[in-house]
């Protein structure tokens, strides 16, 4: 058996997440339907971890594996020609026997959009979140200072009894930085790893310290408490992007 990794771009807006699931369509379902039709039978597609529902990626890496040599360009010209525009295959490479996209990874960037235009842009609405009233943006970067470094991060997870949270709540965010764009902000999140939906739920608490609604130093009292009730509310999914993923 030959392993491929594969680097692919989506928009996650008419979609239910990454992974196959029984109450919705997929991004992988989709991968997994093209490759069947490609090549005549099942390939189980290994995303390196999932996305939500609504929730685009820049690159995504995946493998899998396949009985046979297969000509990548060929394929990846295929594979495009099959999937909806909306899912895109940027690279199709052969991978070492080893690679895993999950187990691999040593972290991840994630991007994060704020339209903070007055009115709302006909043309980055799917892809942002805008915010028409004014932020505190230096209250919002001394807030997100607090959460770089190593932290349990728990009240930023929407599973603290399960899964990744349960296991292994500690996390190293190795930034967390404020970049300007056409319309706002970028906050660009690299990190060993995130929780379920974390970065949405640090959006949502930094949002609400901009607003005033949460001050500083309640960060470091949210962290402590490892109580989801205490953190600000998730960001909307439609403005985060998983960005690139680090091997």
């Amino acid at each position: 058996m030959t392993k491929y990794k594969l680097i692919l771009s989506y928009d996650g807006t008419n979609y239910s997440g990454w992974q196959v699931q029984p109450n919705g369509v997929s991004i992988q379902e989709k991968l997994e339907e093209a490759f069947l039709i490609l090549l005549k039978e099942k390939v189980n597609v290994i995303g390196s971890g999932r996305t939500d529902a609504g929730v685009h990626a820049l690159n995504q890496v995946a493998h899998f594996t396949f009985d046979g040599p297969l000509d990548c360009r060929k394929i990846t010209f295929a594979l495009n020609g099959l999937l909806p525009l909306d899912i895109r295959i940027q690279a199709l490479l052969k991978a070492d026997p080893d690679f895993h996209a999950q187990h691999s990874a040593k972290g991840k960037c994630y991007y994060y959009y704020l339209n903070l235009d007055s009115v709302k842009s006909p043309f980055f609405g799917p892809f942002s979140w805008h915010i028409s009233r004014n932020l505190d943006l230096s209250a919002m970067k001394a807030a997100a200072k607090i959460l770089v470094g190593t932290h349990d991060f728990t009240s930023f997870s929407n599973q603290q009894h399960l899964g990744a949270c349960k296991k292994d709540p500690i996390r190293t965010l190795f930034r967390l930085d404020f970049v300007d764009w056409a319309y706002g902000i970028r906050l660009e999140f690299e990190g060993d790893g995130f929780l379920y939906k974390m970065v949405r739920n640090i959006v949502g608490t930094l949002q609400e310290v901009g607003t005033g609604k949460l001050k500083v130093e309640d960060i470091p009292l949210i962290l402590e408490a490892k109580d989801r009730q205490r953190a600000g509310h998730a960001a909307p999914p439609q403005g985060l992007f998983l960005a690139y993923v680090i091997y």
